[in-house]
């Protein structure tokens, strides 16, 4: 069954480029202007969205992911109106893949099989659950497939040649490269490391390998595309957005403005790495 991150991964192979994927906190600032930011995403440049389950206890982000989740929570976001917003996101979007990631513990309160069914009538496409090893694939992630979502694994610079199988085993959709150890947004990442990690992964699996973690830049995100088949931002964006916001942390007129205007300057820089490679 092909999913649509599998149809967006095809399409972006026969145009030559890799992909560019965002991502946001669900309900950061609120329900209604995290809706208006994810819907004018793709528009400005962004093939694939992440968004963030927001979670109490957040442990591989960074500080900035994590007051996003903690503004989103206070704004009274749950996981039920994450979903809403994918439904609200739906409407007007068939084609853009949309990832929830996050961590195992509001699936497992929700409940797996209510989650797996009603994820998949909102129209997500994957999931990316960073706190779930290869171990405990009988809780979600063969469950997920059984749904036809993608389950997407992440792999880190000390994830070796003997772990590697373990973790391609049941992943679908992409593999997600941290580039590197620690927490996101923590520091830059070196894009020669990078293309050597990718092409290690290539090694042991023929899914497309994007890269995230410590991508801040147009020329940050352009090396990195050229060495993997998408490149990941995240923190960047919600430092925009967390740029944007009143002295009370509300969102203001700018507030969609501030993320689009960040994804379109590094979307161009993915989309020239294809080309400048050449």
């Amino acid at each position: 069954m092909t999913t649509r991150i599998d149809a967006r991964f095809a399409e972006l192979a026969r145009q030559g480029r890799s992909a560019f994927v965002t991502f946001v906190m669900a309900g950061d600032p609120d329900p209604t202007t995290s809706l208006d930011i994810v819907k004018a995403l793709p528009k400005a440049g962004a093939d694939i969205i992440e968004i963030g389950m927001p979670f109490t206890d957040p442990m591989a982000d960074g500080p900035s992911i994590q007051a996003a989740g903690l503004r989103a929570l206070k704004a009274g976001m749950t996981l039920k109106k994450t979903l809403e917003m994918v439904r609200g996101f739906r409407k007007d979007d068939d084609a853009t893949p949309l990832v929830l990631m996050g961590y195992y513990n509001p699936i497992y309160i929700y409940g797996v099989d209510k989650f797996l069914a009603d994820a998949k009538a909102a129209g997500v496409d994957g999931l990316i659950i960073v706190d779930l090893p290869p171990e405990e694939d009988d809780e979600l992630c063969l469950p997920a497939m059984k749904a036809g979502l993608n389950f997407i694994r992440l792999a880190t610079p000390t994830t070796d040649d003997k772990r590697l199988p373990a973790v391609l085993a049941n992943t679908s959709g992409f593999v997600y490269y941290v580039s590197i150890t620690g927490i996101t947004g923590a520091a830059a990442a070196d894009s020669r490391a990078v293309g050597d990690a990718v092409a290690r992964i290539k090694r042991h699996t023929k899914l497309p390998v994007c890269v995230g973690f410590g991508i801040r830049t147009p020329e940050a995100a352009r090396a990195i595309a050229e060495n993997a088949d998408g490149a990941v931002v995240g923190t960047a964006l919600v430092d925009a957005l967390r740029g944007s916001l009143d002295a009370e942390g509300r969102a203001t007129a700018k507030t969609v403005g501030a993320v689009t205007e960040v994804v379109a300057a590094l979307a161009q820089g993915v989309r020239g790495s294809k080309q400048a490679a050449e």
